[in-house]
Formats: C-alpha cells, sequence, structure tokens
C-alpha cells in the first residue's frame, strides 16, 4: 500500500497587514496592531510565506492541514486576501483548514472565519454542512478531525476554548470511529499541554481526557511557533502530539524560522507506520530538510 502523504502547516499570519480602518483600532486591535508596527511586522514576511509553499506544493502531498491564524488582526479586510492566498495553496478537497485565536480576535468579526473558508471547513457529512465543529473528512486511510479553539480573548491574552458542546460532540464521533480502521488526525490550533497561562487551552484536561478514553493515532496544532514533540496517553499507547512553527516567520528570540510538516503514512499488516519530515527555510529563502523521523 503506497503511503498517504499529510503536509501540516500553521499560523501564517498573512502579511502584509491592511491598513485598517478608522473605528477598527479599539481594545484588543490596538494592542495588537501596536504589537505589529513594532514587532510582528519585522518576523512575518510573504516571501518566506510563499517560497515555504511553493517548496511544501512541489513535496506533493495528498492532504494538507492549516491549523490556524490565517490572519492577524481579523480586520475585515483581511480576509478576502487570506482566501486568495488560501486557494493558491490549493482547492478546498485537498485542503483542510481551521481557525486560530487570531481569526476570532475580536466579537466584531468571530463569525468572518467560517464565512470566508466555508468550502475549506465542511465536513463529508450533511450535517456539517454550515461548516461547524468538530467536523469529519476522510481522505485516503484518514479520518481528519478538526476542532474549533478560537474565541475572542481580552487583550493580552490568548487563550482557546472548546466548550461543552464541542467536547460532547466530540466524543460521540471518536465513539463512532472505533468501528473504522482508520487513521485518525485531530487537527486543534492550541497546543494540548502549555506552560502559558495566557496562550493555553483552558479545556484541556477534558479533551486529554477524550484522547485517553478513544484515541487518535496523530494530534496536529500550531499557536506556540516553535517546533514541538510530546506525547499524550491513549488507550493502546503514547499519541504524537505535533506542533509547527509560524509558516511565514524568519527566526527571532526563540522562535523557529518558518517550517512544515511531512506525514507519509501508511498501514503495514495490522498496524499503522507514520514517517515524520520537518522542512523548513533557511536564510537565504531556501527551503530543505530539517530531520525525519518515525512516530509509529
Amino acid at each position: 500500500m503506497a503511503a498517504f502523504t499529510l503536509a501540516h502547516l500553521s499560523d501564517p499570519h498573512i502579511p502584509p497587514l491592511p491598513r485598517p480602518r478608522p473605528g477598527e483600532l479599539v481594545g484588543k486591535r490596538a494592542f495588537g496592531y501596536l504589537n505589529w508596527t513594532r514587532n510582528r511586522r519585522k518576523f512575518h514576511r510573504r516571501d518566506v510565506l510563499d517560497a515555504l509553499v511553493s517548496d511544501m506544493r512541489s513535496q506533493t502531498p495528498d492532504h494538507i492541514a492549516v491549523t490556524g491564524d490565517l490572519v492577524n488582526l481579523a480586520l475585515e479586510s483581511e480576509f478576502q486576501p487570506a482566501r486568495t492566498w488560501l486557494e493558491g495553496v490549493g482547492p478546498s478537497d485537498r485542503v483542510t483548514v481551521i481557525p486560530g485565536n487570531h481569526d476570532a480576535y475580536v466579537r466584531a468579526t468571530q463569525h468572518r472565519f467560517a464565512e470566508a473558508f466555508a468550502p475549506y471547513l465542511r465536513g463529508d457529512d450533511a450535517a456539517d454542512a454550515g461548516a461547524a465543529f468538530p467536523s469529519l473528512r476522510r481522505r485516503g486511510p484518514l479520518a481528519l478531525i478538526s476542532v474549533s479553539s478560537a474565541v475572542p480573548t481580552p487583550p493580552l491574552k490568548a487563550t482557546g476554548w472548546l466548550g461543552r458542546i464541542q467536547l460532547d460532540a466530540l466524543d460521540r464521533l471518536l465513539s463512532r470511529l472505533l468501528a473504522e480502521q482508520a487513521f485518525r488526525v485531530l487537527l486543534v490550533h492550541h497546543p494540548l499541554r502549555s506552560d502559558a497561562w495566557d496562550k493555553r487551552l483552558t479545556d484541556a484536561p477534558e479533551l486529554l481526557a477524550l484522547l485517553g478514553r478513544y484515541g487518535v493515532e496523530l494530534v496536529l496544532h500550531g499557536h506556540d511557533h516553535v517546533h514541538s514533540t510530546i506525547w499524550i496517553d491513549g488507550p493502546a499507547g503514547k499519541i504524537p502530539t505535533i506542533g509547527v512553527p509560524s509558516a511565514s516567520a524568519i527566526a527571532h528570540d526563540w522562535h523557529p524560522a518558518a517550517a512544515y510538516n511531512l506525514f507519509a503514512i501508511a498501514r503495514e499488516g495490522d498496524a499503522w507506520r507514520c514517517e515524520h519530515t520537518v522542512r523548513g527555510i533557511d536564510d537565504t529563502l531556501c527551503v530543505r530538510q530539517i530531520r525525519q523521523t518515525r512516530l509509529i
């Protein structure tokens, strides 16, 4: 059986930031805009993002997962350029996207992500036509399970939250998948463990409990803008949980340069095989392989 290749990138924070309209820079957006103009605009570059996506497409993955933070301040003027960028990554049947906290930055536009990217969010079932979460997409041997941790938060906070309704629906979905021979991949923006109180997934214990009961084969996330591999408890062993740096960033402070993940997934007898390759950008905007490991 030929391996199915899943690519994973996150947090493109698509630059440049459009000029805000009068009245948009109030509350949290005022803090975010100040941070962008003083700091983030120096590190998030469109040429970096374009070079990374070009390399990723050259690897001809079977599917691509984008785990949130496509925009920066959730300005109305950010969503159409982000949709255009995503269409350049791939068509909606080959790309799955979930929102991050920046995509739901303020209450006024928290609904716009689902509107702008609806074809990239929808699950395969008719019940998911409204891009509700959790959603399920079956691609090759994969069952791609998307959840949303994107909620508006006060200034200087970047926490996420799934909520009881979504967790209960995820419980039912994971229970149904137990009867299938599928490689289950959970997509979530926030990491399942975090040392940063103001950036954590607030109901991570409840999500970890579900995964401990039902299991998945792989969890993919973004948010922290770093390479990350942790192992969480599942019913039949440890589950790899993989994070990735921002797809548009140059190396700065403790944050590495832009990178993406490739997962080659195949069934071998009664078990799954998953090989993980990391490709990242260097100072000359060339993308090279950083490492390759076997996860399962």
